[in-house]
């Protein structure tokens, strides 16, 4: 590793079993052919869809994966609470209110002298009403930059706006700002002008003939009846969406930003992989 860039790859919202798949089969592969030095992953739709699991995580973790980040639907697998407590490398929302289980950012040692803030934060708006993430933010990156001037952000937000207006908002206050959430790649990666690389969202690792991960005729039927239907992934079409980022490790600034949108096949194994990624 080269000691002044570091190679951060971020991985969109898993999803279910399919998504597991493409982590077991292709990350691997991808972890070499970009030099990454550290990995995280949106993984609060690992359980089904919606949720995650002590057991899922595991395999998140022996799969190469460094560090989870989360959302709005951490809490709703019971089967998770206990290691939210326990495992600081899975992280909820920083702005939920004060006493909520969990830890929302991380201090990760990625050598001895080399460490990276990571912080994960939920939007508002169309979402719930939880503490301003703009204003709880900044307090959090205030107490890392004291030991890390690299910082890495999943700010996980259903409106575009809001995304953009973070990115804005903390353009050279951290390395990066990476939207999650609504499960669709955004075509407008980019180093901001103070040198923050931002994306409004990174997409979903998962299955494509979908919506949004879900089979197509149940999310169908939720918006022509309004009624509550049984979450269910989709398992066909499936793709790894993600970001990869480079970082001077000495001024926390990012020099570059790749947007990833990788074809596999049913078992999650890459195929025609220089094609997939033009």
């Amino acid at each position: 590793m080269d000691n002044t860039k570091i190679n951060i790859l971020f991985i969109a919202d898993i999803i279910g079993k399919p998504g597991l798949k493409i982590i077991k089969n292709s990350l691997s592969f991808i972890r070499q052919k970009y030099s990454i030095d550290l990995c995280i992953a949106n993984g609060e739709n690992g359980a089904a869809g919606k949720g995650l699991t002590q057991d899922i995580a595991g395999e998140y973790f022996r799969n190469g994966i460094d560090v989870i980040t989360s959302g709005n639907h951490i809490f709703e697998n019971y089967k998770i609470h206990k290691q939210l407590e326990l495992n600081n490398k899975i992280l909820r929302p920083l702005n939920y209110p004060k006493g909520v289980i969990g830890k929302g950012s991380l201090i990760y040692h990625l050598t001895d002298k080399i460490k990276i803030g990571i912080i994960n934060i939920q939007g508002r708006t169309f979402m719930f009403n939880i503490d301003c993430p703009f204003r709880t933010i900044l307090e959090e990156i205030e107490k890392i930059r004291e030991i890390t001037p690299v910082i890495f952000v999943d700010f996980h937000a259903e409106a575009t706006a809001e995304k953009i207006a973070m990115g804005w908002y903390l353009d050279g206050k951290v390395s990066a700002v990476i939207g999650t959430h609504t499960h669709v790649q955004t075509n407008d990666e980019q180093i901001l002008p103070k040198g923050t690389a931002f994306i409004t969202d990174v997409g979903m690792t998962g299955p494509f003939d979908s919506v949004i991960g879900m089979k197509k005729e149940i999310a169908i039927k939720r918006f022509l009846y309004q009624t509550p239907m049984r979450y269910q992934p989709a398992d066909s079409d499936l793709k790894f969406s993600g970001i990869v980022v480079t970082v001077n490790s000495k001024t926390g600034k990012s020099e570059s930003i790749k947007k990833l949108f990788l074809k596999t096949n049913i078992e999650g194994k890459l195929i025609d992989y220089e094609r997939s990624n033009n």
